[in-house]
């Protein structure tokens, strides 16, 4: 003790506490328990206990200094318009924001892509519950109908669930179809060509049709009426007639 009492009387220098600014205290009472015996009662090995000391001494030494302060007119809280130059220069706040920025958007498209993976996992696995779906009902119509065909059951409700199954999606087509319809340009060239492909045997002959001769003209037919000045002209009138019918001319002569 003697030898800190003389290190502390070389290096102490007879200032104001105003320079100084040193509160000394003892150890502070747990306010939840002020006892005597709370004194003794800190472990030092307690980390917990040890740090809320230290707190509890920190916080009388401001309550202790700042009534101080005040009485001798020194300001302790920092005025609005305070403003105080930054240890850092600009460019390395930017180099900052950038790396924050590029950081953020990293974590974004991780983000992003966390999403679309999970949908994928959701879409295959909706995908294998409508497989596993329809390979049950597969397995349920097959077995029924073994059971029917061995005369273990005489119940066809397998082809009325089907029947159904199947008009419900034919009704779903055609409301479908009736919905959407053909668009305008469709509608046009429908209109002014038609539709095409089979005409439902409308050009067929039947056994009217082919009775029906009142349409009948013998001297179109044989190409003894008026012609009409046609694509050949007159020449068309002066055709030479062919090989067979010559040769039937020669033997008349003859």
């Amino acid at each position: 003790q003697d030898g800190l009492r003389q290190c502390l009387s070389e290096f102490r220098q007879p200032l104001a506490w105003v320079e100084r600014l040193d509160v000394t205290l003892g150890q502070v009472l747990d306010p939840v328990s002020q006892s005597a015996s709370s004194k003794d009662a800190v472990d030092p090995e307690n980390d917990f206990q040890r740090e809320m000391s230290f707190y509890r001494q920190a916080q009388a030494a401001v309550l202790e200094a700042l009534p101080r302060l005040r009485k001798l007119q020194i300001p302790t809280r920092r005025p609005d318009d305070y403003f105080a130059e930054m240890a850092k220069s600009d460019q390395q706040m930017q180099k900052i924001r950038q790396k924050l920025k590029t950081k953020q958007e990293a974590m974004e498209r991780s983000e992003k892509a966390k999403q679309l993976r999970a949908m994928r996992k959701y879409g295959k696995k909706v995908q294998t519950e409508i497989l596993q779906r329809r390979q049950k009902e597969k397995r349920e119509m097959l077995n029924a109908v073994k059971r029917y065909q061995k005369g273990l059951s005489d119940k066809l409700d397998f082809l009325d669930e089907e029947q159904t199954s199947s008009q419900g999606n034919k009704k779903g087509n055609a409301s479908q179809r009736t919905k959407k319809g053909p668009n305008a340009k469709r509608r046009y060239k429908n209109q002014k060509f038609g539709f095409g492909g089979k005409k439902k045997g409308s050009k067929w002959n039947t056994k009217e049709s082919f009775n029906d001769v009142s349409s009948f003209r013998s001297k179109v037919a044989h190409n003894k009426g008026p012609r009409k000045a046609g694509k050949g002209g007159k020449k068309a009138l002066n055709k030479r007639p062919g090989k067979r019918a010559r040769q039937k001319m020669k033997s008349r002569a003859r």
